[in-house]
């Protein structure tokens, strides 16, 4: 095995970064292939819990080397700070690898984010705030600044005029904002340079040389399936590539380094923001699982929307990602209900979709179609092999895998690394 790529089936929240932890001890490296400090993983170190937001899970290994990839948007002030934090948690950061291509938040990104939400009113996407969409919007516009710029202040300087000259006009004229220096973002930006100067490289260039080798990599994903760009519940997504193909890109590599494609999803469905989620609850079961599973985002602490499983979903992930491998995590929380339902199909006026529908109109309008199982009112985070559960959470996992088409090889039973059952994964 050359290179795995892992990715969220759902809305994300799925707990990819425990399995992300889970694995990458296995692997030379792990590289963040998208996204920003918009996402984040929760990783249990020892007694600590720690939530990761910009930096690769891999980070606690001495074995692996962590690598922020190209397609990656950083907020220099967010970086350093989470490596400082690491730091003096005793995890050192020395190994950590940035992509000299990843393009930077900038401070007005961060302003334009919440501006354009509260401009949306009752449309509004659900964003995180924290300049993911403007940077990646400056990106395609060709006027970015990346991570490489950092390492040139002349450069860094002339980039921060020809932006400036665009987002005061927009912060003055659309927002009657308070507007930006060029001199107090550049000097601000040239501290964050010199923190991160050693840790800059040719990713692409790297990460080629080093498969060539015979190094294996991992390629984590953040947010998921469903909130990507191209593939997501559109507007109500995220501003990159989080399915499978996007790891090609994002780190720059070829399709031909990866053998395995490891879908994340949760044995329940859970949803942070806006948008359509026809499985949602509105009732005391949503309740349950809400509490039963902490259901609050890693990044910004919002409560998480709970709703039954949807098969729909995970066939559609499954086909846009190739995905190879399932890990269902979560499965202990079921426990806590007295029954289990799960979405094989949508009705929408009149229509009976077994697929995600293609119209946005329809899938908004889509109510799920159930089958129920009982589920087995009793504590499993104790198991650790796939026959030590209940037959009614055995059953509940082969159905599952019968529903995706797609081997479920790794099924967690609680937060901590050991509490997992390792079912065909290799």
């Amino acid at each position: 095995m050359s290179g795995t790529v892992l990715v969220g089936t759902q809305w994300g929240d799925e707990g990819k970064g425990k399995v992300t932890d889970l694995l990458a001890n296995d692997y030379d490296y792990v590289v963040r292939f998208q996204g920003g400090n918009n996402a984040g993983h929760t990783v249990i170190y020892g007694d600590t819990k720690l939530a990761l937001h910009l930096i690769p899970s891999g980070i606690m290994y001495d074995s692996v080397t962590p690598m922020i990839g190209n397609g990656c948007v950083i907020d220099p002030k967010v970086l350093c700070g989470e490596m400082r934090e690491l730091e003096e948690k005793g995890i050192s950061t020395d190994k950590l690898l940035i992509s000299c291509n990843a393009h930077l938040i900038m401070p007005y990104h961060r302003v334009l984010d919440g501006a354009s939400e509260a401009r949306l009113g009752a449309n509004k996407i659900g964003t995180t705030k924290r300049g993911i969409g403007p940077c990646y919007q400056d990106k395609f516009a060709r006027y970015g600044i990346r991570v490489q710029d950092l390492l040139d202040a002349k450069i860094l300087r002339q980039k921060i005029e020809a932006a400036l000259a665009v987002k005061n006009d927009i912060l003055r004229e659309v927002y009657d904002m308070p507007t930006y220096t060029v001199d107090e973002i550049w000097h601000e930006y040239l501290e964050y340079a010199e923190n991160i100067r050693d840790h800059v490289v040719d990713g692409s260039q790297l990460l080629n040389a080093e498969m060539r080798a015979g190094k294996t990599v991992l390629f984590e994903g953040a947010q998921a399936t469903q909130l990507d760009i191209d593939h997501g519940t559109y507007p109500f997504v995220t501003s990159s590539n989080c399915t499978a193909g996007g790891a090609m890109t994002g780190a720059g590599v070829g399709p031909t380094r990866i053998d395995k494609v490891l879908g994340v999803a949760k044995a329940y469905m859970t949803r942070v923001g806006s948008g359509p989620f026809p499985t949602e609850l509105f009732d005391s079961y949503g309740e349950t699982l809400g509490e039963a599973g902490h259901e609050f985002g890693v990044t910004t602490g919002r409560r998480r929307r709970c709703g039954w499983y949807d098969a729909v979903i995970i066939r559609y992930a499954a086909d846009i990602n190739g995905l190879t491998d399932i890990a269902l995590t979560k499965l202990d929380v079921l426990g806590a209900v007295d029954t289990i339902k799960i979405c094989t199909a949508y009705e929408a006026d009149g229509v009976v979709y077994e697929n995600v529908p293609s119209q946005q109109t329809a899938f908004h309008h889509a109510k799920p179609i159930y089958e129920e199982m009982p589920s087995w009112q009793c504590d499993i985070s104790n198991c650790r092999k796939f026959e030590e559960l209940p037959q009614e959470a055995r059953d509940y996992i082969e159905r599952l895998e019968e529903l995706a088409g797609v081997p479920i090889s790794i099924v967690t039973v609680g937060p901590d690394r050991e509490q997992t059952i390792m079912r065909g994964w290799k």
